[in-house]
């Protein structure tokens, strides 16, 4: 592909995303799927670009002073790459139309205003004042590394696995079981995938897994396991032994689960879809409870635009009623795990509290012990009831983990 060509279809998926609540990544693949005839390396390009373009989002419409595409391409053309405008926007067939005598006027002029913080900061400015800590949002909008969770084998024969497919991986700092490349690979094309030797899991949900503390004699509920990560990472480290329920209240991702079971050779997981009444007996319910997903924004820089605070509301509805669902169905001296992946302090601390007011028969566990006794590293917080994780402190996903016990 030409140049031009390349940044037209830039400019189609930017409008697109604009103007979608369609996450990012979905409608570049669909747009990929859709036109075969783009190669691997106009791919890479295109999709990296509108990536650097998601992440510096605010940055490029302040510049601008527009919200329009076409400005925001031509501002990012300017400010990002040494590409002369007038070479690419050539009005060639392909390439984006020739600019107007007022866009050439406007393209030449530049915004010298000083960046508020929240635009520094790259997030929406209702989320900032909730958040107010730029260097955890600038972390939170770098790009995720490969992260990747051993499965059923020792970390070194699986290091070894990748070497022979010339894979260079680096155990990680914290997680024993997990590994980290220094680039992305084709997951199709790698046998320690395929084989179910490894699975992609950032190091925050790794941590988390091994924190829920399971053994093999003790009845587990997973609930709102999502796509399953917490489930398979606890199955690893049991051995496939010990039983564990899986629950979601989406069957379709329940579903999804299973091809994820048979390539990992894990056989311990029960998936349903209904929690019985009569289940008061859990020693770990696992709450691994729907947020916002700030803390993930690294891998979704986009979705800060499509949160809403209508949402978060509904999200804080949800997650106290969660934790009341919980409640009832553990046993003394059993715990609820609560796990968001949001840095949000009304979806964490403040839910927790207010869940602890009337519950005079629960107490928080000291994280710290369960910490050093699990992962045998030092423990990266302050406070010893909450674990908050974040790219800024310990170049993980943002993750927020609480263990609370019926006494």
């Amino acid at each position: 592909m030409q140049t031009g060509a390349r940044y037209q279809a830039v400019l189609d998926l930017i409008e697109t995303v604009w103007n979608s609540d369609v996450p990012a990544d979905n409608i570049i693949n669909e747009y990929m799927r859709a036109r075969k005839y783009i190669g691997s390396k106009d791919r890479r390009f295109i999709s990296e670009t509108v990536w650097s373009i998601l992440r510096n989002r605010l940055k490029l419409e302040f510049d601008a002073g527009s919200l329009e595409p076409r400005k925001i391409v031509i501002t990012y053309l300017k400010h990002f790459t040494t590409e002369k405008i007038a070479d690419i926007f050539t009005g060639d067939t392909y390439a984006p139309a020739s600019l107007s005598p007022e866009e050439k006027l406007w393209s030449e002029q530049e915004n010298e205003d000083v960046y508020p913080d929240y635009v520094e900061a790259e997030c929406p400015q209702w989320l900032f004042a909730k958040i107010k800590d730029v260097a955890l949002l600038k972390s939170l909008n770098q790009s995720a590394s490969p992260d990747f969770r051993v499965n059923l084998k020792s970390r070194e024969s699986v290091i070894e696995s990748l070497a022979k497919e010339g894979l260079h991986a680096e155990p990680m700092p914290y997680s024993p079981i997990g590994l980290r490349l220094q680039e992305r690979i084709s997951l199709g094309n790698c046998m320690a995938y395929q084989n179910g030797e490894i699975d992609v899991q950032d190091e925050a949900s790794q941590l988390a897994a091994l924190l829920c503390d399971v053994t093999p004699e003790q009845k587990v509920m997973d609930y709102c396991c999502g796509a399953g990560g917490k489930s398979l990472a606890i199955a690893s480290l049991l051995n496939n032994k010990g039983h564990i329920l899986a629950h979601d209240i989406s069957a379709k991702r329940l579903e999804a689960i299973k091809p994820r079971m048979q390539r990992l050779g894990i056989k311990n997981i029960e998936l349903t879809d209904i929690v019985a009444n009569s289940d008061r007996d859990f020693d770990r319910f696992i709450i691994d409870a729907p947020c916002s997903g700030t803390g993930v924004w690294r891998r979704s820089p986009d979705a800060k635009f499509r949160l809403t605070p209508e949402t978060v509301q509904k999200l804080n509805y949800a997650q106290k009623e969660i934790l009341e669902t919980a409640y009832p169905k553990v046993k003394s001296g059993g715990w609820i795990v609560y796990i968001t992946c949001s840095v949000l302090r009304d979806e964490n601390e403040d839910i927790i509290e207010a869940f602890l007011k009337n519950k005079p028969d629960m107490e928080y566990v000291n994280v710290r012990e369960v910490w050093e006794r699990k992962i045998a590293r030092l423990y990266p917080c302050h406070d010893e009831r909450y674990l908050r994780l974040s790219p800024a402190t310990t170049g993980t996903d943002g993750f927020f983990l609480t263990i609370l016990r019926k006494k």
